[in-house]
């Protein structure tokens, strides 16, 4: 690792009608920060409207790839585009407005624990916004939403060659365990490697059953939820047994063995989805 200074990471992912917000938000905090617009997968015109953003600002950079996914983006970023790292790496996802200041809280975090691994931006809007926030307090929690990361453990992520598998529903959980248990397995878990930063904070747009257009989205974000479930399942054996060198490159080659294991939960709405969800584990099980 040789730069200093501070990178932001947005991952966008069919964004167009908040990725500005998004990037305006980062632009407030200064143009001594990196920003890397990491479009995957996008059908709509989340990266033209970069493109345009960034042509008024150096410090931007957009990435427009065709294969979707926020982990299998997070990789390739991390591990393949960037020669160099940085002391301190954010990532953003691109529906969410950061608080301002939350750059210099996050990074201001980072260095004075020298524990620490990560520091955990909070939510700062929502009908559960209270919940959620006393919830990163007390389990050094982390939301895939705005968090960052030391330069010094994604070199070691990188030296090691630990990746998240690519097809992992969110970065969050494992972003966590990894940072908590510094790279081992469970046995090494230390809760204060991820720091709770109140001072940082992001907001996203709540769901509304008054604009239709949302319920879609919703309904689809539900199954993937479920998806995660039973995926974190699988990943909590990999964390409590040989450790992070044994993630698979795609946690769906695991899906075999695991599915006969596998059954919804009892309770509404999670059966439903965890039945729709389970039909596609089955799938790419070849079941």
């Amino acid at each position: 690792m040789s730069k200093s200074g501070v990178c932001v990471a947005v991952l966008a992912h069919n964004e167009e009608s908040r990725i500005e917000g998004c990037l305006q938000s980062l632009l407030s905090e200064g143009d001594h920060i990196d920003i890397y617009v990491l479009v995957n997968g996008s059908t709509d015109r989340t990266a033209e409207h970069c493109g345009t953003i960034a042509r008024q600002h150096p410090n931007i950079t957009v990435r427009d790839w065709d294969n979707g996914g926020k982990s299998r983006s997070w990789n390739r970023f991390v591990f393949d585009e960037l020669e160099e790292l940085y002391a301190c790496h954010i990532f953003v996802d691109g529906d969410a407005f950061i608080e301002a200041g939350s750059v210099a809280a996050l990074t201001e975090t980072l260095t004075q624990n020298e524990n620490a691994n990560a520091a955990a931006g909070v939510p700062m809007n929502g009908r559960s916004v209270e919940h959620y926030q006393k919830e990163i307090v007390s389990i050094n929690g982390l939301f895939g939403d705005l968090y960052a990361l030391k330069g010094s453990f994604l070199e070691r992520m990188r030296d090691e060659g630990i990746r998240l598998p690519n097809d992992l529903v969110g970065d969050d959980g494992l972003i966590a365990s990894l940072a908590k248990t510094d790279l081992q397995n469970e046995d090494d878990w230390q809760d204060d490697r991820v720091v709770p930063c109140l001072a940082a904070g992001f907001h996203c747009e709540p769901t509304s059953f008054l604009r239709p257009s949302t319920w879609i989205v919703q309904y689809k974000r539900m199954i993937s939820y479920s998806v995660r479930h039973f995926q974190n399942r699988i990943v909590s054996d990999i964390m409590g047994g040989s450790g992070p060198r044994a993630l698979p490159t795609e946690l769906s080659e695991l899906y075999s063995d695991y599915i006969d294991k596998f059954g919804p939960r009892k309770t509404l709405p999670e059966l439903w989805f965890d039945r729709l969800a389970l039909r596609r584990i089955a799938k790419q099980a070849g079941r």
